[in-house]
């Protein structure tokens, strides 16, 4: 039976799980939560995701929230098909894997979710962007994608010269963020540049961007 994954392609964090999915080559269902009519704070949703966010997998019995949970026990269930996005077969490998990932759930995800919630979410209910937080966030990122250009000197990906999820969970956001302003962040850093252009020509990813536009009509 295919795992079900409950969530909207445009929310970052079913994006999120989405790549992972198609990068493991698994069989899954999409079921649609309408984000935009609150869908998700209602109590059928509620019952799978207390914190009523998205997104929500299931796989027969067991139920799974918060999306780097749900990409880890993917990575691991699918562990002998499509991309090795956990490096489990070398210690060194998979630890530089889980200390990247931290990294990006820490210090990079923090300063460009807040971004793109300002110049991507307010704007959907009328408002105006809080160009202090902006600002503010944009002075972190770069700070950020300092290190990361300085780590991709050495190799090809965060964790090493390999693919995997401490890349993976970058990529939502970033493809929200290269929308904006401010993508010359990530242009004017050559290294970073190229990661970003390697992750985003992925077949995961082409696959899942298409879904990835804010429309408050789905």
């Amino acid at each position: 039976m295919a795992m079900k994954l409950h969530g909207d392609p445009m929310s970052a964090c079913v994006a999120r799980v989405m790549l992972c999915l198609h990068e493991k080559d698994a069989e899954f269902e999409l079921v649609p939560v309408n984000l935009f009519s609150c869908e998700h704070k209602q109590p059928p949703f509620l019952s799978k995701n207390p914190f009523g966010q998205v997104p929500v997998l299931e796989d027969e019995d067991l139920t799974l929230f918060e999306s780097r949970a749900i990409t880890a026990y993917i990575a691991e269930k699918c562990k002998e098909t499509g991309t090795d996005l956990t490096r489990r077969r070398n210690p060194k490998e998979e630890a530089a894997v889980r200390v990247w990932s931290e990294v990006e759930a820490h210090h990079f995800n923090p300063a460009i979710a807040a971004v793109i919630h300002q110049l991507v979410v307010v704007p959907l209910h009328g408002k105006s962007p809080d160009t202090a937080v902006v600002e503010e966030n944009i002075d972190r990122l770069g700070k950020i994608l300092d290190v990361y250009e300085e780590r991709l000197e050495k190799s090809e990906y965060l964790g090493g010269d390999f693919y995997s999820l401490a890349d993976l969970h970058h990529v939502p956001y970033t493809h929200y963020f290269m929308k904006t302003e401010f993508a010359s962040l990530i242009n004017d850093r050559p290294r970073v540049k190229a990661w970003w252009h390697d992750l985003s020509s992925r077949p995961a990813y082409l696959k899942v961007a298409p879904g990835m536009s804010i429309d408050p009509k789905l």
